[in-house]
């Protein structure tokens, strides 16, 4: 689990924001793991593609295992993405 912020500062010259457009344009087929990138919060961010987005999104990292509150948020401290020690490439 990454935030979009988080993605950002690991690759560089890119904000949170470009972050979000970029995992929005991609398909449910692709191989690029986009239902892991929540905001910050923990939240699920919505989609250009509406509801159904989310509750693809909702369930798919359900079946990985991560909990979700009553309110719908992850809990980062538990389930965030630590950087690794090396460089990105």
């Amino acid at each position: 689990m990454a935030s979009y912020g988080q993605i950002a500062a690991f690759v560089g010259r890119c904000s949170p924001l470009m972050v979000g457009y970029a995992m929005a344009a991609l398909s449910f087929g692709s191989d690029v793991p986009w239902h892991r990138v929540v905001n910050h919060k923990g939240y699920i961010s919505p989609r250009g593609d509406g509801d159904d987005a989310i509750r693809v999104q909702h369930a798919l990292l359900e079946s990985e295992g991560i909990c979700f509150d009553d309110s719908g948020r992850i809990d980062m401290a538990t389930y965030q993405w630590q950087f690794p020690d090396t460089d990105p490439i």
